[in-house]
């Protein structure tokens, strides 16, 4: 069984069909990307998957994360699986941060909601410790720094490690290196790549860049229109790359 699998996902806004049809799988331990052109689907497809569609959307099909049907279940049980199983890299770190809390307590703030028993200390060691796995140990980059002091990149790995704070099984990261220069880029990348395989945790990347899609992706899935138009591992989709629109998106 697939960590997700999501099977036949139509999603409609007023009527006007988002997603038709989309089919695609992610296991433990696997690295897939969603690639194609602004407005093709992608990070419709990653809201969906998280169930934070806008109101008005109407969804059909399945989204199963292990055995559980997310499009069935109620918005409490939900609120449980979102951070605990699945957690998301949103593409701006600047507009997921709260800029007037610290580092520290939006990290804690993620342990505490989902496990009221922890202590604010516990809490707070527990938040060091996962600021530390994505490369900002305490010494230098203490709990009571504030958004605005960080760095592009910093504040990228802070909200990655709000993702991974409870080690969910799925990590869906939405453009995670938008507006970082090309060296940032890298290490957020080989951080993300590093913690997936540590963890064996399957990463759905959601991403435009194709040289990040080639160097990082065990399978590629192509989006075009709010459709799937081609998918599979990735050394034998870009050998091959039978859909024009493929072609046409590689060149």
């Amino acid at each position: 069984m697939s960590l997700l699998s999501i099977t036949n996902l139509s999603v409609a806004i007023h009527r006007f069909n988002i997603l038709q049809g989309v089919t695609l799988s992610v296991d433990a331990g696997e690295i897939v990307a969603v690639t194609g052109e602004s407005g093709s689907g992608k990070s419709m497809t990653a809201l969906a998957a998280m169930q934070l569609l806008p109101k008005g959307t109407q969804a059909r099909g399945h989204i199963m994360l292990g055995d559980q049907d997310l499009l069935a279940l109620p918005e409490a049980e939900l609120c449980a699986i979102r951070g605990n199983d699945i957690g998301m890299v949103f593409q701006e770190p600047m507009t997921a941060l709260n800029p007037v809390q610290t580092i520290g307590h939006q990290v804690a703030e993620t342990i505490r909601i989902h496990d009221k028993t922890v202590s604010r200390h516990a809490a707070a060691r527990q938040a060091a410790e996962t600021l530390e796995r994505v490369g900002l140990p305490n010494d230098r980059f203490p709990l009571s720094r504030y958004p605005h002091e960080l760095s592009g990149g910093q504040r990228q790995r802070v909200v990655i490690a709000m993702a991974i704070a409870l080690r969910p099984r799925l990590l869906i990261a939405d453009e995670p290196t938008t507006a970082l220069d090309v060296t940032t880029q890298a290490q957020i990348l080989d951080l993300l790549k590093s913690l997936a395989r540590e963890d064996g945790m399957g990463l759905l990347m959601i991403t435009h860049d194709l040289a990040v899609v080639a160097d990082m992706a065990d399978r590629i899935i192509v989006m075009r229109k709010g459709e799937i138009v081609e998918q599979g591992h990735t050394q034998a989709l870009l050998h091959t790359m039978r859909h024009p629109y493929t072609r046409m998106l590689f060149a």
